[in-house]
């Protein structure tokens, strides 16, 4: 996966064949911010352009832009990998809920690089 950083939010950037352009979205916020460019050096302007938009626009709204999180996640899986996740949890020493946390945390650094 392709991703651009600034100001602690990422995008997501792929190549669009058809119209031969970079097209980019922001993750985690409340509403869609996308982008789009021919290069990467503008795609990186547009990016800090559209961050610009979405914060002042959520400021005059008065929220914010990045999505919150609760903190809870309920997954859905058959009862197999249930199974097998379980069994790795408990060779590992560590509670399912403990290893799935770190397995996404290692998943989330190296995916889109945030510590």
């Amino acid at each position: 996966m392709n991703v651009l950083r600034r100001r602690g939010y990422v995008a997501r950037v792929e190549f669009d064949g058809r119209d031969r352009v970079l097209v980019g979205r922001v993750l985690g916020t409340r509403d869609v911010v996308g982008l789009h460019a021919d290069s990467v050096a503008i795609l990186e302007k547009a990016f800090a352009i559209a961050l610009d938009d979405c914060e002042a626009a959520c400021t005059a709204l008065g929220r914010q832009a990045q999505r919150s999180h609760s903190g809870e996640l309920r997954l859905r899986m058959s009862p197999r990998t249930h199974r097998i996740a379980a069994m790795a949890a408990e060779a590992c020493g560590m509670s399912l809920n403990a290893w799935t946390r770190e397995a996404m945390r290692r998943t989330g650094r190296l995916d889109l690089g945030v510590v």
